[in-house]
């Protein structure tokens, strides 16, 4: 059966990503539950350092807390939290002015690196709304019998043609940027699960509600 013309133009790694992408539907738990009690402070200037293709943050750039998440987008505990947590954080803490928050991709598969670089070829101004959007649908993608054509249909919700959609994933400079994000948050971080947060530099594992999240970053706060 004769490839698609997306799949033969990709170079060897993404065409392989591409295959995985148009076969069976991947499981849906993908991600480590890790929930580590050691909270390692990192070296700030490793944190911060921003990967080949920048950082694009929510809240204030002068904010006292940054929080740095490093994620999957086929990791069932990252979708927790962006679903169930993040948006109380945003309400709390980012929009008045206490928090920055970072999204930095961690693909642990093929799914989960074409989204990273759909988000990543998204406007500045959809880039997280494509983060949510893409959290919010990630059982149904996941779970579909074509989840290439389910991400797709989610993809032009945010602008995608077929076009730019397949231009974007056939991308050579945002997918040896999205690895860059990845292979830093490992060597130089020490980012083995998703979701791992580095709160002013340290680094707590694990999806937190928003009552666990008080308790990390009140401390930190200007009284």
């Amino acid at each position: 059966m004769p490839q698609s013309p997306v799949i033969t133009r990709l170079p060897v790694g993404r065409r392989h990503m591409l295959i995985a992408l148009a076969g069976l539907a991947l499981p849906l738990a993908l991600g480590t539950p890790a929930f580590a009690q050691a909270q390692d402070q990192m070296p700030l200037v490793d944190v911060m350092q921003a990967g080949p293709l920048g950082d694009r943050s929510l809240g204030k750039d002068d904010a006292p807390v940054t929080i740095v998440e490093y994620a999957s987008f086929t990791c069932v505990h990252c979708a927790n939290f962006h679903v169930n947590t993040l948006p109380a954080l945003k309400e709390k803490y980012i929009d008045t002015g206490k928090v920055r928050f970072v999204f930095r991709e961690f693909p642990f598969d093929a799914m989960a690196t074409a989204m990273s670089m759909l988000t990543r070829c998204a406007p500045s101004e959809r880039y997280y709304p494509l983060i949510d959007l893409f959290f919010r649908r990630q059982e149904a993608i996941l779970t579909s019998q074509k989840p290439l054509d389910d991400l797709l249909a989610a993809a032009r919700l945010a602008g995608f043609s077929q076009e730019s959609f397949e231009a974007c994933l056939k991308n050579q400079s945002i997918y040896d940027g999205v690895n860059a994000v990845k292979k830093h948050g490992a060597e130089k971080l020490g980012v083995n699960s998703t979701p791992t947060f580095f709160i002013n530099g340290k680094r707590v594992s694990g999806a937190r509600t928003i009552a666990e999240m008080d308790q990390l970053l009140e401390p930190l706060l200007p009284k």
